[in-house]
């Protein structure tokens, strides 16, 4: 059994100026991440910001205050909100990432009267493995666009500029990745963008005139209320019913490209789950409960997609600063939420954010989308999924041409099921009508938790 000692535990509130530190510690490691999906997908970076702060403390109440788990923006959700972009808008990606939040309350609903068991027969090892998989795969096109060529020219234009930009942001990423000690090894993706930034700096691809006009704006005021009309702006919101009707916005496409995305992200969500009780000492999967952590991620979600902000999950960053930290106080992770609500609605922020050249980026998420592929890999790896058995090898073959390849079904002259959701539907499927379900569950059970839990919780309390 593993011994916990907190340096402060979930209920634990530090004093004033360690409470500043330990959140910053947190803000750092998901800014890097959080950040990066919305300037892949066309948000807004700074709303992204807000949303997550917003979605981590509505998290922290509907799980009781007691899972300390921040959530940023989702991977997962990148290329369905893209596609959604191109023919819906922005609208109809937060439309879908509604949707998808509701999807969330549904299955945590299902999950309080059924229990999991049924949604291992949906989702097995077998389908969500090669789904992730496709999801990394799908996206590897949009990061080496990014990486070697010109931004906005109708055509592809090579540049070696940005190509040696991107090289040299991916090799400061995977060095602080492999190099990197302590705190300092959770912040790979930070490390990256901002040496990724000063090398670009160097190379003349970066448009500092934004950040020169917020400065400018800055020494120039003469009045308090200048100064703090020229420090804070108000983010590029979203919002439904203000902004526009999602009556009138939704699309039956929206929800077949959207929606099946969510049952992925429900089952990292869980396994998430078991490394953070794995870390704390505590079974969060039966207190507060998985029903509980579910419903705070998808109204997160739900919260992200009526500010104009990507949708929300919970990061492993965050529980590997736990995991360091031995610091397990919701209290941290609130303070964290706040500092990046506030950070949100500063305009330097938001103008060195969007001074990033694309280049970096396309760097960064070269590693990142090989690593969500890599991701599922692990998943059929550590449940000992046997492709030996037929009927997991056509599953998985299935799902990754499908997924890869891009195919699509037209539904009707409006409506495309197409490429990663389309591969989702057809691996649940055929997992459901193939005999030998148990085969594609493995040795393995993602949504089972370590036994020993309770009892390390009830040393918790014996030793406070």
């Amino acid at each position: 059994m593993t011994k916990h000692n907190p340096a402060l535990d979930i209920h634990d509130v530090p004093k004033l100026h360690k409470w500043l530190t330990l959140s910053l510690q947190h803000l750092f490691a998901m800014f890097g991440a959080t950040v990066l999906v919305p300037f892949l997908t066309g948000l807004s970076p700074s709303v992204a910001l807000v949303s997550s702060g917003f979605g981590t403390l509505a998290y922290l109440l509907i799980t009781r205050g007691k899972i300390p788990a921040y959530l940023g923006s989702s991977f997962a959700f990148i290329y369905p909100i893209m596609e959604v972009s191109k023919t819906h808008g922005v609208e109809g990606a937060m439309v879908g990432s509604f949707l998808s939040g509701l999807v969330y309350g549904l299955i945590a609903l299902l999950i309080s009267i059924f229990g999991t068991n049924w949604l291992m027969k949906i989702l097995p090892p077998i389908v969500v493995g090669p789904v992730i998989i496709v999801i990394g795969l799908g996206l590897s096109s949009t990061a080496i666009d990014m990486a070697m060529y010109l931004p906005g020219q109708e055509e592809n234009i090579y540049s070696g500029t940005h190509f040696m930009v991107a090289l040299v942001t991916l090799a400061l990423t995977i060095i602080a990745s492999i190099f990197f000690k302590g705190f300092f090894s959770l912040l790979p993706i930070l490390f990256g963008i901002v040496g990724g930034y000063v090398f670009a700096l160097t190379q003349g691809i970066v448009d500092t005139t934004e950040i020169q006009a917020e400065w400018s704006a800055v020494t120039s005021s003469d009045s308090l209320g200048g100064f703090l009309s020229a420090v804070f702006h108000t983010p590029d919101f979203v919002v439904p019913f203000a902004d526009f009707s999602p009556f009138d916005v939704f699309s039956w496409e929206i929800v077949f490209l959207m929606v099946p995305f969510a049952l992925v992200t429900i089952t990292e969500h869980t396994g998430d789950q078991m490394v953070l009780s794995k870390v704390v000492g505590r079974n969060f999967l039966k207190n507060p409960g998985l029903d509980k952590s579910i419903l705070g991620d998808g109204v997160a979600t739900m919260i992200a997609s009526c500010l104009g902000g990507p949708p929300n999950t919970t990061y492993g960053e965050n529980i590997g600063v736990l995991a360091i930290t031995r610091v397990y106080s919701v209290f941290v992770i609130g303070g964290a939420a706040v500092i990046a609500i506030f950070f949100g609605f500063v305009s330097m922020i938001t103008a060195v954010i969007g001074s990033i050249p694309s280049a970096v980026m396309g760097g960064v998420s070269i590693l990142l989308f090989g690593i969500i592929a890599s991701s599922g890999l692990r998943m059929l790896i550590d449940n000992q999924i046997d492709f030996g058995e037929k009927r997991n090898l056509i599953i998985a073959s299935v799902i990754l041409v499908i997924g890869v390849g891009g195919a699509f079904v037209q539904v009707t002259d409006s409506i495309q099921i197409a490429g990663m959701a389309l591969a989702a539907i057809i691996g649940v499927l055929l997992n459901l009508i193939l005999p030998g379900k148990e085969k594609g569950i493995g040795n393995g059970n993602m949504f089972e938790a370590p036994e020993d839990m309770d009892k390390e919780k009830d040393n918790h309390h014996a030793a406070s």
